[in-house]
């Protein structure tokens, strides 16, 4: 407990010393001025609790109006939505596919979207974006205007490289570039980051790059969760690139894995309608952040209370309050 004026904490003290003392020199004055005119002699012990309780009660809500003013303050912990959320989108040529109206890329955008708007003032999201390379395009902020920008920004080209989405989306997270051991190194120490999260919008179609695998080994021993959602449909689309037509379906066995290796899970999303029903469905971490909760008000409600008990068994024993 903390005060935000300690000082009066020493006030509360003099003042509630001297009210006892007082209390005492005038009983005193009170026995001895009783004993003069005959009126002296043993008092038993439910006497004296009568006799002193109502003012004892009087002087201990002083105390603690006292210290009330000295505005006492406790750290509680309130349980809220928070952290770091970083999307993370395929635009590979396959997204091209219209196996999901509009586009597999353009359903991934609207479910985004409303994903970003239903989020707390206290979720930062950024946004990046990976095809044959990862490009971080709005780093997370708690501006989410900024992050929908970015999304709207979105167009589709070449290969898929998740792993290095990973990377990069690991090393936006720590603030640091991560890169996979090598040669039978031991992993990089990336501290643990168990409020950030990221989610994956893809068809799971890889076509080289990092070991994905890896990738999500690392996240996990940082704490990173990884969510993702499949995007398309598993009898798949045809999209032209260069000249050729190229069969793509939706593969979830890769994206399956990564999920699972971080402890997040893979979300299914077979069409338009479900994508958006499917991005309600990302689990967000619930933190703990300790925040200062004054108790003036407890302490002017336990002092009020003891004051109309003290004065209430003072009028009804002996007649009057003091």
């Amino acid at each position: 407990m903390s005060f935000f004026y300690p000082v009066l904490l020493a006030v509360a003290a003099l003042i509630t010393g001297a009210a006892v003392v007082a209390y005492v020199r005038v009983q005193k004055r009170r026995t001895a001025a009783l004993a003069a005119v005959g009126f002296g002699g043993p008092v038993t012990r439910r006497a004296s609790v009568r006799r002193h309780l109502p003012y004892a009660l009087i002087l201990v809500a002083l105390a603690v109006l006292l210290v009330g003013l000295a505005r006492p303050q406790a750290e509680v912990s309130v349980p809220r939505v928070a952290g770091t959320v970083l999307l993370a989108f395929d635009v590979s040529n396959s997204m091209r596919a219209d196996d999901v109206s509009p586009t597999r890329l353009g359903a991934a955008q609207a479910a985004a979207r409303e994903f970003v708007e239903e989020q707390p003032g206290t979720v930062d999201v950024g946004v990046l974006v990976f095809g044959d390379q990862a490009l971080l395009t709005q780093a997370p902020t708690d501006d989410h205007e900024a992050s929908l920008a970015a999304i709207n920004r979105l167009a589709t080209g070449g290969g898929t490289s998740l792993g290095q989405a990973l990377l990069v989306g690991l090393g936006t997270i720590t603030g640091k570039p991560v890169g996979l051991p090598q040669n039978g190194a031991p992993p990089p120490d990336l501290g643990y980051w168990p409020s950030a999260t990221i989610v994956v919008f893809s068809d799971g179609q890889e076509t080289g790059g990092p070991d994905v695998t890896a990738a999500a080994e690392l996240a996990a021993a940082a704490g990173v969760r990884i969510q993702t959602v499949g995007i398309g449909t598993e009898r798949g689309a045809t999209v032209e690139v260069d000249g050729f037509q190229l069969g793509t379906a939706l593969d979830p066995e890769l994206l399956t894995t990564v999920a699972q290796t971080t402890g997040g899970a893979y979300l299914p999303a077979g069409d338009a309608a479900t994508l958006t029903d499917t991005t309600k469905s990302i689990d967000l971490r619930l933190t703990a952040k300790k925040e200062p909760l004054e108790l003036t008000a407890p302490f002017a409600g336990v002092a009020l209370l003891l004051l109309m008990l003290g004065a209430v068994l003072g009028t009804r024993w002996h007649g009057r309050i003091v």
